[in-house]
């Protein structure tokens, strides 16, 4: 008679939920998609696929080296914005960082001939000096994501002199052939980039969504049966919500930018072999000796650990670090999970170096 009170209270709680995830599974297809990318901002560059933005302070005291966010070219930005509460941009706000980010749009058709030197070679190193020219400062952090990161390091390596003052990357590979999946619907025997390109001009979102859903084929599946289970859980549907919005919001990549990426990535793997190049100008990462971070994912199923460990050993930096930490590669940057764990770490990373 004893356990009688706790199964009943189990049962209780039980049918509880049940019944909150058949009410509100009724309204969860009515209801609109989650506000997301909220935080007040002002556009300091919108030029063609480019986006610079600056977001406004939330305090008085703001460190002197301004921090610029530059996001993966398939993706928007907003996985740094989520919601208040769940955004890295209002966490380093409320911390005193002056905040810059580059974000991107679907490039047009007359930008197909945007190549990869068209972001290394102008569009990073225009938003730094627009940085600097609306902070009054002469240096800036950059902290890339994913292929933001690539981006940043080959801009890094290639000026030195550009004002850098720390470095950091999230999940950023090197070592593109520790990345199975991708190296496999990319394989030149049967993958045609140049028919691709020469035909579309841009590369398809669709293309590209489908390449990062087969990383993970039942992952879909499974997320929407976790979302069944917990409709109850209104925090945890939010949440499921934006970042699912997220995940399919994938952006079509300029046709000579994906060239590029295709042929000295996946197919030379030119970083990870030491012959990488941007417009004839070779690419070594030793170059770059800011303070630099590197943070990893541990369940990382896009850019697996083996295809972004040797970066910290090709860092030219005496003050280097890299750290693993629990998480995938889109929940170490947005989320809870991220609240928790790697934006604490980058905050006591970054504070002593923005005086």
């Amino acid at each position: 008679m004893s356990e009688q009170p706790g199964l009943l209270e189990r049962s209780r709680q039980e049918f509880e939920r049940a019944l909150q995830r058949n009410i509100k599974g009724l309204g969860y297809f009515a209801s609109p998609a989650p506000v997301v990318g909220a935080s007040a901002k002002d556009v300091l560059i919108e030029r063609g696929t480019l986006r610079l933005y600056h977001y406004r302070p939330l305090v008085d005291e703001i460190y002197r080296v301004p921090v610029l966010l530059v996001m993966a070219t398939t993706n928007r930005g907003y996985i740094f914005d989520l919601t208040p509460g769940q955004s890295l941009v209002e966490y380093l706000l409320k911390r005193g960082y002056d905040v810059f980010m580059i974000d991107w749009e679907a490039p047009r058709p007359d930008e197909k001939t945007l190549d990869l030197a068209s972001y290394v070679l102008d569009f990073i190193p225009t938003c730094v000096e627009r940085v600097k020219q609306a902070t009054g400062e002469p240096d800036v952090s950059v902290l890339g994501y994913c292929f933001g990161g690539v981006l940043s390091l080959l801009w890094a390596a290639l000026h030195p002199d550009a004002g850098l003052r720390n470095l950091a990357t999230f999940t950023t590979p090197v070592d593109f052939s520790q990345m199975p999946l991708f190296a496999s619907w990319s394989d030149k025997r049967y993958f045609d980039v140049d028919r691709l390109v020469d035909t579309l001009g841009n590369c398809p979102s669709e293309m590209l969504y489908s390449s990062f859903d087969s990383l993970r084929p039942a992952g879909r599946i499974a997320g929407n049966l976790r979302l069944v289970d917990r409709m109850w859980d209104d925090e945890f549907v939010k949440a499921h919500r934006m970042i699912d919005r997220w995940g399919t919001d994938i952006l079509p990549l300029a046709g000579a930018y994906f060239r590029d990426t295709i042929k000295k990535l996946m197919w030379d793997n030119a970083l990870m072999e030491g012959t990488m190049d941007v417009a004839g100008r070779p690419v070594d990462l030793a170059n770059i000796t800011v303070p630099f971070l590197h943070v990893t994912a541990e369940h990382d199923h896009i850019v697996p650990t083996a295809a972004s460990a040797p970066l910290i050993d090709m860092i030219g930096s005496v003050d280097k670090e890299q750290v693993t930490l629990k998480g995938g590669h889109v929940s170490l940057v947005g989320g809870p999970n991220a609240v928790r764990r790697m934006w604490p770490k980058l905050d006591d990373w970054l504070a002593e170096k923005s005086l």
